[in-house]
């Protein structure tokens, strides 16, 4: 049985390349380009790949990174919740430590029966209903159980940097302080005398401080005792009379304890915490924010004053006391704007002193918060972690690669010292951190095969312990850097088998379905019943109504599916909702795009190599993948074909149309070359192709940049035959488009070239490492680099 239903959890997946070669093929392919990309890689490092085969598995400066998905868009919506806070993208305790609930599933665990029925699903095995069900709710009890194991065993301790100095004993509420276990008979003693207790502020004290020592198999059953709940009220209409620390110490007692959070004793003490709160220290401020943080109680009053009262006397914070602040505020999720300045400026004054888990803990902070941090503040810290990596905690370290990855900071040499120290802690770091590992590389571009090796093999046997954004996530950075590992076949359907898993979680989240899909869709997979059920009207109003922008990423998905799986028979976008989609993007290209001094350069170059605007068009050929092309479109004897008119009047000048180019010009480009005939005769014999741009690729059109002028194209002379035509697609390309100090294309820009290869075009690429040097060069040169690009004796051999 437990086979039957594995056959049908997995997709069903098209896979362009796996009709066309062998697998032992694939394999000597895979290696070749492996070896060559590594030439291209920055900081390849030397760790030893020997070391990499034998993992055990167990459970430059102008250099800015700019594209991102929207699924990683920032953003929270502020929820006391930790369920909701569990979703957000600055995950709260994502490496929570032992005892802790955050890192549970965000949903129950539910029977596949509860998913929504999924269009072109493999056949259902034969068997009974009840026994199925009965199967998949011990394989999910399995996997629930799965997941607290590694919750208890492998999650690291998030308050670690708190044993590094004793100052923070007085700051912090540790619930895991050995005690001596009270009796039961004491334990029965003290409730029983609650009764004829007058509410003695320093009794009531002595018992909750005594009660906070009950066994844990206690706990539940004192919690629910009528004689617990009479002193929580004794305490609760008393608590104006409470000294500071006595109220202190209550609370205290409430930590290991595990007193709900709504509990009404709860309240009492958060509204007298925040009537005294101006009169307290600032040791015992911190105290109790750490205590209701513990006792995962949002206090956003109390907060809010904390923070005013550490804005006020900022100068009289000790190191630890500004630590603790900033764990507290990175618990809170708030960032206060007004401290920003003074935090930078605390960091670099401390940065020496400072323990490695200090470090990882404000960089946490600062991330969980969403606040800002200066380049260069980031650059200091990161200079200072890639020299003692080694000594650094994995948790701390990963807490660095977020907030490193969020300020967007290309450090190169901590980079190159972590892909020497991270793959060998990757199989003994838990799901979330090697998540974030992938992430960093992906978001920076930095491309590591040692590192992305070691988390694809570590990967499969942790695979059940992924929430459906740690799936996601790992989809969308080994798409994002177009790697596929060597276990690419174990890596890839173990992830989407996930993902059907979790299918249930998509409806909430939808943006990490999408992210998971894109990086499917980059290395070319392509899981049909996942995209079908992304693409269907329900799950597309869900992705309109999220809070993060998830239109490009949607509009992206489906047109791919369109160009790259003509057997699928799913559901698709409707048209209008392509056409708004490719309004949107050509709206915000005509504005970022078309007008970049590199395009804009190229495109007048190549109109005076040309023969005038008729002869190229700066456009967006497909444009879900937001990126400009230049198209030029040439005959099969190599002479440009004039194509672009935008008005009806340029067809009607098209016969009297002269050339742009001096005959010295032209003699200076076409030397050494055979005689032909100028532009000019070109534009007047060969005519224009009647034919639409889908049309003549075989494929439907892509919306309404793709057929833009096609009514005003010049018609071929009566009974004139016309000669078939090569179509172009320029790429100037920039640094954006390719890893990091590299010449290896992102996955983005790999689809977008398979895609135009797909509809007809050549490709031609002007990298930017050829075309930016050049544009500080004489207008001759580049003139003649053009020339050469289009007219390359090679392609038009090939064409």
């Amino acid at each position: 049985m437990a086979t039957v239903l594995m056959c049908r959890r997995f997709p069903r997946l098209s896979r362009l390349t796996a009709f066309s070669t062998t697998a032992k093929h694939k394999t000597e392919r895979r290696s070749n380009k492996s070896k060559k990309e590594k030439r291209d890689k920055p900081g390849a490092a030397s760790t030893g790949t020997e070391s990499g085969a034998t993992i055990q598995l167990l459970k430059p400066q102008d250099y800015r990174v700019l594209y991102n998905p929207a699924a990683y868009a920032r953003g929270r919506a502020g929820s006391q919740q930790r369920v909701d806070r569990d979703s957000s993208q600055a995950l709260g305790d994502t490496l929570a430590g032992p005892g802790t609930t955050e890192a549970l599933q965000t949903f129950p665990t539910a029977s596949s029966q509860a998913l929504p029925p999924v269009r072109n699903a493999l056949p259902k095995p034969k068997s009974s209903t009840l026994l199925e069900q009965t199967t998949l709710a011990t394989l999910y009890k399995e996997e629930a159980e799965k997941e607290k194991w590694e919750v208890h065993d492998s999650k690291e301790d998030p308050r670690m940097f708190q044993k590094g100095r004793p100052e923070y004993r007085s700051l912090s509420c540790d619930s895991a302080e050995p005690a001596q276990t009270l009796p039961a008979e004491e334990e029965d003693s003290i409730l029983q005398s609650v009764a004829g207790c007058e509410g003695s502020p320093g009794i009531l004290t002595d018992y909750f401080r005594k009660l906070s020592r009950v066994p844990a198999e206690r706990r539940a059953a004192l919690l629910s005792d009528p004689r617990f709940g009479a002193l929580c009220h004794r305490a609760v209409t008393t608590v104006r009379v409470f000294s500071t620390p006595d109220l202190i110490q209550i609370l205290k007692a409430c930590v290991p304890l595990a007193v709900p959070a709504s509990h009404p004793l709860l309240d009492a003490c958060e509204a007298e915490f925040c009537r005294r709160a101006w009169d307290m220290g600032l040791e015992q401020l911190l105290l109790v924010a750490d205590c209701w943080r513990c006792l995962e109680r949002g206090v956003p009053s109390y907060l809010g004053i904390l923070f005013s009262y550490a804005n006020l006397h900022w100068k009289d914070l000790t190191l630890p006391q500004f630590v603790q602040l900033l764990y507290i505020i990175g618990e809170g999720r708030r960032s206060p704007a007004d401290l920003a300045q003074k935090v930078e400026s605390t960091i670099l004054k401390h940065l020496d002193a400072f323990t490695l888990e200090e470090l990882g803990a404000i960089c946490l902070g600062l991330f969980k918060s969403l606040s800002g941090m200066s380049d260069h503040v980031m650059r200091r810290i990161a200079d200072r972690v890639s020299l003692q990596m080694e000594d650094m905690s994995t948790y701390a370290l990963v807490n660095v690669l977020k907030m490193l990855r969020y300020t967007r900071v290309d450090h190169v040499p901590l980079m190159r010292e972590l892909g020497k120290v991270i793959p060998a802690r990757i199989p003994t770091t838990n799901i979330q951190g090697i998540m974030h590992v992938a992430l960093t590389y992906s978001s920076l571009h930095f491309f590591d095969e040692d590192v992305l090796a070691a988390v694809a093999t570590s990967l499969p046997s942790k695979v059940s312990y992924c929430r459906s954004k740690d799936a996601a996530k790992f989809l969308w950075s080994f798409g994002c850097l177009d790697y596929e590992p060597p276990n690419e076949e174990e890596f890839y359907s173990s992830l989407i088998k996930q993902l059907h898993t979790k299918l249930h979680e998509f409806r909430k989240f939808p943006e990490h379905l999408l992210t998971a899909l894109l990086g499917l869709a980059f290395v070319k997979r392509f899981p049909e019943e996942l995209i079908d059920f992304a693409l269907r009207e329900e799950f597309v109003q869900k992705t309109r109504g999220s809070k993060y922008e998830l239109s490009k990423d949607l509009f992206t998905l489906g047109k791919s599916v369109e160009i790259e799986c003509p057997t699928y028979r799913g559901s698709r976008l409707p048209p209008q909702l392509c056409q708004e989609f490719t309004e949107m993007v050509l709206s915000f290209a005509e504005q970022e795009i078309y007008v970049r001094p590199e395009i804009v350069e190229a495109t007048s170059l190549l109109e005076s190599v040309l023969g005038g605007p008729e002869y190229v068009k700066n456009h967006m050929i497909l444009p879900h993948t937001r990126s400009s092309d230049l198209e030029v479109r040439l005959a099969t004897d190599g002479h440009p074909i004039p194509f672009n008119f935008k008005d009806p009047v340029a067809a009607k000048k098209l016969k009297d149309m002269g050339v742009g180019l001096t005959d010295d010009l032209i003699s200076q480009l076409t030397k050494g070359r055979a005689p032909s005939q100028s532009p000019a005769k070109v534009g007047n014999e060969a005519g224009v192709p009647s034919r639409e741009r889908g049309d003549a690729a075989g494929t439907p059109c892509l919306g309404g940049a793709l057929t833009a002028g096609a009514k005003s194209q010049a018609e071929p002379g009566a009974g004139r035959r016309q000669p078939r035509e090569v179509r172009l697609a320029l790429q100037v390309s920039n640094r954006n488009h390719f890893c990091y100090g590299s010449k290896r294309l992102l996955g983005l820009h790999c689809l977008k070239r398979r895609q135009l290869r797909l509809l007809g075009y050549e490709v031609v690429e002007i990298p930017f490492w050829e075309w930016f040097p050049l544009l500080k060069r004489t207008r001759s040169e580049k003139l003649s680099y053009l020339h050469y690009k289009v007219f390359c004796p090679a392609l038009l051999a090939r064409a």
